[in-house]
């Protein structure tokens, strides 16, 4: 039996996670227990909760495995300010204390972060160290349903790697291609969060949300993209890019791009956080969302050159861009395509346990027809006794349901009579989606349940859009897609079938009243550019959630719920039963279901009150 624990740490998106014979046991991010969103810190919490799991102590391992090699990311960093001497001076004095003090210490800050997870002999713990691109492509390969495939790796940087293309067969993985800094798709698109006023390493998600506002083929947005492929980027056909560093800021400053010159390049200033969204800022999104959908496509379509396979596997943070997968499904370059669901480093964290199974300990994989992820349940669950016992310290009022049918009849029918639910079961997912066991759900056919969700229950900008979670069975009815998506990881668009004619001059108006025109139907999952991002679910991967929205099919004839992650702005997605009370009384939520206790908002003590509750976390 060989037991291999994973870490990923020290830059963003902490965790960990144990191997156990090739089945993956436990994973989870430190943030969840934290409430430090996207925290960097030693994940002490997620090994404490790993080996627990398990039943395993520190030095019952057979290997303790980090994501990547520090020893490169400084050759890197030395070799770099090296390179652009001098400038960058300022930002190298600062820089090169925290790496000596911070990275170059690396095993001695592991080993002292284990000395807080429990007592261990030192002479008895494995410590290894491996690449952070193998770490990504391994997180993918090995937990696919693939003997071999080929490997799409894209993402800001590891250590010198940005993207690169491998192959994968049985428990091997090979690299045939890279690209280096400071040339990266990621930092491409993180550069652009950053200009149109988003925190870069989390706000690329809401850039890829705001492109549909963009209006496509106008002069505006097409301009941005010929501007952006004729100054920033060259793009060869092979996928790889070189990027003009005069305009970046990140290889050596404390920013990731030079204002000036991009203010003079696109013709307005940076835009300030939360400062007002003019159409310019919509055009200039769309315009990187695709011409990075260009790069991923030919990165791809490189891949299956050099592979010559039929199958695909991605990973990195660059995998994590729903619109450009779903453009890459219906290109047909690949037959089959497996995008591991934490796709950022945290994913790094299971891919150094797996990678180091199968290559190092050279263990053979055991295939089937199914991932090895369990659906990306991996996280903790908590038993009736904590649920009751979190119920009567925080003077929670409840009912208990002793029959699972009547529970999701009577959940179904509040979400269809447009209540808002806090849907809380089982283990928590791994990654950064939640995926029907820490989600907020709701009546996708509610024309105002989008405003309603953003403004009142999330508290985050308004333009931003909901993911629909529809049976599997049912994904046809609904949306053009011809694959299954149990991770929301592919944006496809809503069948022609569903959607209403819109309002004269709609191309013209403002960004607030193309989004409240009805669109669809199912309206508030219809994005402007009448797309979604979609789960399918399954009935043998999470009964509960299949069933819940089953039942609200047999009350209302739609089988699909919205479905967003159980948090406000600025909050990790909800752990323990205490952290999902406090956020439900902290918002307009009108119900909580904690695997089968319902708890009803205006029957709780000081419901009025929801101040009381609220915790004050950074804006991301």
């Amino acid at each position: 039996m060989s037991k291999v624990l994973g870490i990923s740490a020290f830059y963003h998106d902490s965790a960990a996670a144990l191997v156990i014979d090739g089945k993956i046991i436990a994973a989870v991010q430190e943030e969840r227990f934290t409430r430090e969103k996207h925290t960097a810190d030693f994940p002490i919490n997620s090994i404490k909760y790993c080996l627990e799991e398990a039943g395993l102590a520190v030095d019952e391992l057979d290997a303790i495995v980090f994501y990547d090699k520090p020893l490169l990311k400084f050759e890197r960093l030395l070799e770099t300010y090296y390179a652009f001497s001098p400038k960058g001076l300022f930002s190298f004095v600062k820089a090169i204390p925290v790496w000596l003090k911070e990275k170059m210490f690396l095993k001695k800050q592991i080993f002292d972060g284990l000395k807080e997870v429990g007592p261990y002999t030192k002479k008895q713990v494995r410590l290894l160290f491996q690449e952070h691109h193998l770490s990504h492509a391994a997180s993918a390969f090995f937990a696919s349903p693939f003997e071999k495939a080929a490997i799409l790796t894209i993402d800001g940087v590891g250590e010198w790697s940005t993207a690169s293309i491998g192959i994968g067969e049985g428990n091997n993985i090979s690299f045939l291609k890279e690209m280096h800094f400071p040339h990266s798709v990621g930092l491409l698109y993180s550069a652009f969060t950053y200009f149109l006023g988003f925190k870069v390493n989390s706000g690329e998600y809401k850039l890829m949300g705001l492109a549909p506002y963009g209006v496509s083929g106008s002069e505006e947005t097409e301009g941005f993209k010929k501007t952006i492929k004729s100054t920033l980027v060259d793009i060869k056909e092979d996928g790889s890019i070189w990027l003009d560093q005069s305009y970046f800021n990140y290889a050596t400053g404390l920013k990731m791009a030079k204002d000036t010159k991009w203010e003079k390049l696109f013709g307005f200033p940076v835009r300030r956080d939360e400062s007002k969204l003019e159409q310019h800022h919509c055009n200039l999104a769309l315009a990187i969302q695709e011409v990075t959908e260009e790069i991923v496509l030919k990165l791809a379509k490189h891949a299956k050159e050099v592979t010559n396979t039929t199958n695909l596997c991605m990973a990195g943070g660059v995998a994590l861009n729903c619109v450009a997968n779903g453009k890459l499904i219906r290109s047909d370059i690949f037959e089959n395509i497996y995008i591991q669901p934490a796709a950022g480093d945290a994913g790094g964290a299971l891919g150094a346990a797996l990678g180091a199974y199968h290559i190092y300990f050279e263990k053979d994989r055991a295939f089937t027809k199914m991932d090895i992820m369990e659906g990306a349940y991996l996280g903790p669950n908590f038993s009736e006794k904590e649920i009751s016992t979190m119920s009567k310290k925080a003077k929670a009022v409840y009912t208990k349901h002793e029959s699972f049918d009547t529970l999701v009849k009577e959940v179904a029918s509040k979400i269809a009579d447009g209540q808002v639910v806090g849907w809380f079961q089982d283990r928590m997912e791994f990654g950064p989606r939640a995926l029907g066991n820490r989600s907020i759900l709701a009546d996708a056919r509610d024309p105002k349940m989008q405003k309603k969700l953003n403004l009142q229950i999330k508290y985050r900008e308004g333009f931003r859009p909901f993911a629909p979670s529809v049976l599997q069975e049912d994904k046809n009815e609904f949306f053009d897609l011809n694959i299954d998506s149990p991770y929301m990881l592919m944006v496809a668009p809503v069948n022609k079938s569903r959607r209403k004619p819109l309002p004269k001059g709609y191309e013209t108006g403002t960004l607030w009243e193309r989004l409240y025109s009805e669109r669809s139907d199912v309206q508030s999952i219809t994005h402007l550019d009448f797309s979604a991002r979609i789960q399918t679910v399954h009935k043998n991967t999470n009964y509960k959630y299949w069933a819940l929205i089953n039942a609200f099919k047999k009350q209302t004839g739609y089988g699909l719920l919205v479905n967003t992650s159980f948090n406000v702005r600025g909050e990790p997605i909800v752990c323990t039963p205490y952290d999902a009370y406090r956020c439900f009384m902290s918002t307009e939520m009108d119900y909580l279901v904690i695997n089968d206790f319902v708890y009803f908002k205006k029957d709780q003590p000081d419901w009025e009150k929801p101040e009381k509750w609220r915790v004050k976390f950074k804006q991301d």
